[in-house]
C-alpha cells in the first residue's frame, strides 16, 4: 500500500469542505479525482501532499504520515504559478534547487524535459512572452523536474492544443511505465476514461462514487448504440421508436433501453441490404455517470 487516506475531513470556519473521505492508491498508475467546482478536490489534494493540515483522519505514504520528508511529490496546481518577468531557465533552476537538486543535476533534467516538451527555444525567454500552452508546459516541468514518486496533476491539459495535449499524454503514460503514482483531476471526462483505472467522485465534500472504472461501468446497462452506414437510416430508427442522440455523416448515436432492440434494428438493416460499417452497443460514458451522481451539476 502506498498512498492511503482514511476518514479524512477538513473544515474552514463553519464549512465542512471534505467530509470523511477514504481512498487507496496501491500500485503505479493514474487515479482520477473528480467533482464539481467546490466539491473538495483541491483541498483533498493539498492535504494529501501535506500542504495544508487535515482536521481528522489519517493520510500515509508507504505507511508513514504524509510530510515533506516522507513524500517526494510533484504538484501541478490548477492555479498556475510561474513568474512572468523571469527567464524560464532561471525559474526552472530555482524550483529544482527547492527540491534539493544540485546545479549540474538540475540543468541535465531541464534540458531533457525541455527537449521532450519541445520548449528548448524558450529557455532564455521571460515567461510572459510564451503562449498559454507553452507556459503550461513549463509549469508541468516544475512538477516533474526532480523525478518525484508521486505526481499530482490538477487540470494538466488546460490551455493545450491537440498536438501539445498528445505530447503531455505520452509523457504521463511514460511516467506510469516508470512506476510513478499519478493523481489526476480534470474536467475532460474522456481524458479520465483514457488514463484512469480507478476513480473517486466528490460532491459537496462527500464521496458519491468510488472504485475501479471498468467495474463501475460494468454495473450499468447499455444505453446507446453506435451505427455507421453509407445511407440515411432515420426511417428504420423511427420504426423502432428510438431516439437519435447525434448523427454526423450517417454515423448515428442512438439511445436504447434494451440491447435486443439494437440487435433487431441491425437485423432489419441487413435484411434491407444496408451496409453497416460499424455497430457497437455502448455502456454509459463517465460523463453520463458523473452527471447522474452529482445531480446534473457541471464543473
Amino acid at each position: 500500500m502506498c498512498l492511503v487516506l482514511k476518514n479524512v475531513s477538513k473544515t474552514f470556519g463553519r464549512k465542512l469542505v471534505v467530509d470523511n473521505i477514504s481512498l487507496e492508491v496501491n500500485k503505479p498508475g493514474v487515479y482520477g479525482l473528480l467533482g464539481t467546482n467546490g466539491a473538495g478536490k483541491t483541498t483533498t489534494i493539498r492535504m494529501l501532499l501535506g500542504i495544508i493540515k487535515k482536521d481528522k483522519g489519517e493520510i500515509t505514504w508507504k505507511g508513514k504520515p504524509v510530510d515533506r520528508k516522507h513524500v517526494n511529490f510533484g504538484y501541478l496546481p490548477e492555479e498556475r504559478g510561474i513568474y512572468p518577468k523571469t527567464k524560464v531557465i532561471d525559474q526552472l533552476m530555482y524550483f529544482a534547487e527547492l527540491k534539493g537538486m544540485d546545479k549540474e543535476e538540475a540543468l541535465k533534467s531541464i534540458y531533457k524535459w525541455a527537449k521532450e516538451l519541445k520548449v528548448e527555444e524558450y529557455l532564455e525567454v521571460v515567461a510572459e512572452k510564451l503562449s498559454k500552452g507553452n507556459q503550461q508546459k513549463i509549469q508541468f516541468m516544475t512538477a516533474i523536474i526532480h523525478n518525484p514518486e508521486l505526481v499530482v496533476l490538477d487540470e494538466p491539459f488546460s490551455g493545450l492544443d491537440p498536438v501539445n495535449t498528445e505530447i503531455l499524454k505520452n509523457i504521463i503514460i511514460d511516467l506510469v511505465r516508470k512506476g510513478k503514482y499519478v493523481i489526476m483531476s480534470a474536467h475532460q471526462m474522456a481524458t479520465i476514461e483514457e488514463f484512469c483505472s480507478d476513480i473517486l467522485i466528490l460532491d459537496k465534500g462527500k464521496t458519491v462514487l468510488q472504485g475501479n472504472l471498468k467495474e463501475i461501468k460494468d454495473g450499468y446497462v447499455a444505453n446507446r448504440v453506435e451505427i455507421n452506414t453509407k445511407e440515411n437510416i432515420d426511417e428504420f430508427i423511427n420504426e423502432f421508436k428510438l431516439e437519435i442522440e447525434n448523427v454526423t455523416n450517417n454515423n448515428y448515436i442512438i439511445k436504447i433501453k434494451e440491447e435486443n432492440i439494437a440487435h433487431e434494428l441491425l437485423n432489419k438493416l441487413i435484411k434491407k441490404g444496408i451496409k453497416v460499417d460499424k455497430f457497437e452497443i455502448m455502456k454509459p460514458t463517465l460523463n453520463d455517470i458523473f452527471i447522474e451522481k452529482v445531480g446534473g451539476e457541471n464543473e
